[in-house]
């Protein structure tokens, strides 16, 4: 009879045994629910962040060739300064031309046109020079308008301190004037 107490106290540690391990079970299911949501939200972490650092490196990044024209800000009219009426001898090519241009800059602000006139003989000097350089092909074409648009914009800021960046943005303003524009232009 001594035998058949020992066989109770067996089937006694045979049954907690699978309460043991189905717990163990579902510790490890949820620790594993647990890890695939830390998973899931440190990735989507790395998404949400990936992408704003991705738009800090598209700013760093040149300019696509096609931008979007700038917005205009209507509660801040545009600043424009209108300059006496240049008349130059072009460069010589077949025969004797001149040019007859009258130029507007547009300026960042009613202050920077204020100050114009105290930089204006040497903003007159520099343009002078370069509109009598040009050859009347160079300017007759609207493109090459524009080339010298740009170039009497790089004149007139760096008359005023300005220098022009390595890599220019188009349709960016670099300096005080952001603008030129030709409201008269003939070529004889």
């Amino acid at each position: 009879m001594a035998k058949a107490p020992a066989k109770p106290e067996v089937a006694a540690t045979d049954a907690p045994a699978p309460k043991k391990s189905k717990l163990l079970i579902i510790i490890l299911v949820v620790l594993v629910l647990l890890l695939l949501i830390a998973v899931a939200l440190v990735g989507v972490l790395l998404l949400v962040k990936g992408k704003n650092s991705g738009d800090d490196h598209a700013e760093a990044a040149p300019a696509p060739a096609v931008q979007a024209a700038p917005t205009v800000d209507l509660s801040k009219p545009p600043v424009f300064v209108q300059l006496d009426t240049f008349t130059v001898n072009l460069a010589r090519e077949e025969t004797d031309h001149y040019l007859q241009t009258v130029i507007v800059l547009r300026v960042a602000d009613a202050a920077v046109g204020a100050q114009l006139n105290g930089f204006m003989p040497e903003i007159r000097h520099r343009i002078n020079l370069l509109l009598s350089s040009k050859k009347p092909s160079e300017v007759s074409t609207t493109e090459g308008r524009e080339q010298l648009a740009r170039e009497v914009l790089v004149q007139v800021n760096e008359a005023l301190g300005a220098q022009e960046p390595r890599d220019p943005r188009p349709g960016i303003p670099w300096g005080p004037v952001h603008g030129v524009l030709f409201n008269s232009f003939i070529i004889q």
